[in-house]
């Protein structure tokens, strides 16, 4: 990013001067920082804090974390809703984040009084252990759900929140490369310094420092926040284009020669509606049955203003765009998974003393996310510009991630068959638990690839849908890449349970397995899904004729 763009000042608020625009940049950014901080030190070692402080067992603990997954992935739309509907972004992450702090401050007391988890015993003794009673789970569920609810009213709203600080597309593009830095970054640092003070330090520090980082962002900067007020839920609107579809789906557009369209009051444009999905069009068609007794046009359920049922074609045009976004993040979570299994089963070493987690190889994924924003917003972008006189479209940098994405998961099955022939060469196919002699450093590999491929696609997913949503739903526009990965979560785990029921690619032990025939199947998604992409892009048309200029 250009040093003189931050300095910029808020020049793009015309409403008022003082608020808006590059001032509030480093108050979002850190406030972004904090709050991940937040979110990741408590749920990344999550499994771990549940087997080792609460006596939770095993399957027990791993089903508590996948609960918890999806539903951080789906409460953003929640928290979304509530902003595009009732109030302020800022007020929403206010709020939100004091629901958060709650949820981390009662997980520190459960790590430091006694009495609010099983009594301690030792590990190898885990069968033998207390079990937690009802008010022990009563209080860790009302600890995660406020968490949890926290997070998904804060992670993406402030997304929003802070483009809405910037009215030039391409300045607002900018700061989704910078929101994204954060949120990685974050969790790199969350997901080892935060860990490490968890195992080795104390649970009660841990969870302490993630309080500080949550209870810090949002004040900040208040004074220089421009705050888009809410207009009423535009949820509703879009129900009320819909039933009047129905109610008028025996009806044309073309039935008037003349045709008389309702914009309603203090509408800022006469313009009809555009012919794409022109059958939508005789909802804000004025008709005689539309009438009420003293000649005005008062029931909205029957008859829709112009702009109602534009905001409905877009959505309905950028749809089948977004969907490709799914089959993206399904091959990213099983290869994810795939990954730490495979790590599992490798030389882990760094010289004789220290062997890396096998799930800390994932952070390597983030580290090369967030170096790749970083590279692509401060050098590629700028010498793209330089060359071609445009900047790179949302569309464009989504494709890019697409293609960068088959790429690390073709890598990852080469370095999976190189696995399995040095498994062969050993002869240890029937030897469970044995170490294979090959680094786990390969698979650095693929996940910096994968890390490159997020770096283009998730930010050009949520700039796409903050310019071309209505922007009634600007909140839940940025909230969309949250449903795209909740969904690619549970679809992943779907797809990695129909392989395993229909083929033998994925034993116990993954020595005797075909984990490598599994990453050529993503492989083959991910072309498809491409080929999708690009026939969805080709026809796409954007709202801002300014983008990429």
């Amino acid at each position: 990013m250009e040093a003189s763009e931050i300095q910029r000042g808020c020049d793009e608020n015309t409403e008022d001067p003082n608020r808006g625009g590059w001032t509030t940049f480093p108050f979002v950014i850190a406030t972004v920082f904090g709050l991940s901080l937040a979110a990741g030190g408590w749920g990344s070692n999550m499994i771990v804090f549940l087997i080792s402080k609460f006596r939770v067992k095993t399957i027990t603990a791993t089903q508590i974390s996948n609960i918890i997954l999806g539903t951080n992935n789906l409460f953003p739309i929640a928290g979304a809703f509530i902003a595009d509907s009732f109030f302020t972004s800022f007020l929403v992450v206010t709020v939100f984040s004091f629901i958060s702090l709650l949820g981390v401050i009662m997980l520190t007391l459960i790590a430091t009084i006694p009495s609010l988890r099983p009594s301690s015993c030792s590990i190898s003794t885990l069968i033998a252990c207390e079990a937690p009673s009802k008010f022990h789970y009563l209080v860790l569920y009302a600890a995660l759900s406020l968490a949890s609810l926290g997070l998904g009213g804060t992670r993406f709203t402030i997304a929003t929140m802070g483009a809405d600080q910037f009215n030039n597309p391409n300045d607002q593009g900018v700061f989704f490369n910078w929101y994204f830095l954060a949120l990685y970054m974050s969790s790199v640092f969350s997901g080892t310094a935060i860990i490490y003070i968890q195992d080795n330090v104390g649970w009660g520090l841990g969870f302490g420092i993630c309080c500080i980082a949550n209870g810090v962002g949002p004040p900040l900067g208040k004074r220089f926040y421009k705050q888009v007020k809410p207009k009423g839920s535009p949820f509703l609107s879009i129900a009320r284009v819909l039933v009047a579809a129905i109610r008028k789906r025996k009806m044309s557009s073309e039935t008037s020669t003349e045709p008389d369209y309702y914009y309603g009051a203090g509408a800022k444009t006469d313009n009809p509606p555009t012919k794409s999905f022109r059958f939508l069009n005789c909802e804000a068609l004025k008709i005689e049955e539309d009438k009420q007794f003293e000649g005005s046009y008062r029931n909205p359920w029957r008859l829709c203003t112009v702009k109602e049922v534009e905001d409905l074609k877009t959505l309905i045009k950028i749809m089948p765009l977004w969907s490709t976004g799914i089959f993206l993040s399904t091959p990213i979570g099983i290869s994810r998974s795939l990954t730490i299994l495979q790590a599992l089963t490798m030389d882990r070493h760094l010289g004789l003393h220290f062997k890396i987690p096998a799930a800390s190889f994932l952070v390597l994924n983030l580290l090369a996310t967030a170096i790749s924003i970083f590279i692509i917003d401060r050098f590629i972008l700028l010498k793209y510009k330089n060359i071609t006189g445009r900047t790179l479209t949302p569309i464009q940098r989504i494709g890019m991630g697409h293609i960068i994405n088959i790429i690390s998961v073709i890598g990852s099955a080469l370095i999976e068959r190189r696995r399995l022939g040095v498994v062969r060469a050993h002869s240890l196919t029937n030897q469970p638990g044995s170490e294979v002699p090959m680094s786990a450093l390969w698979l650095v590999v693929p996940l910096s690839v994968m890390g490159i491929a997020e770096a283009f696609h998730f930010p050009g997913q949520v700039s796409l849908c903050y310019q071309e949503f209505p922007k009634s739903l600007r909140s839940t526009s940025t909230a969309m890449i949250s449903l795209l990965i909740g969904i690619g979560y549970y679809l992943s785990t779907a797809v990695t349970d129909l392989v395993d029921k229909t083929t033998k690619w994925l034993p116990d032990d993954i020595n005797q397995g075909r984990l490598d025939n599994m990453f050529w199947m993503l492989v083959v998604i991910g072309v498809v899904n491409f080929g999708y992409f690009t026939t969805c892009a080709k026809f796409f048309v954007y709202q801002n004729q300014n983008v990429g200029k």
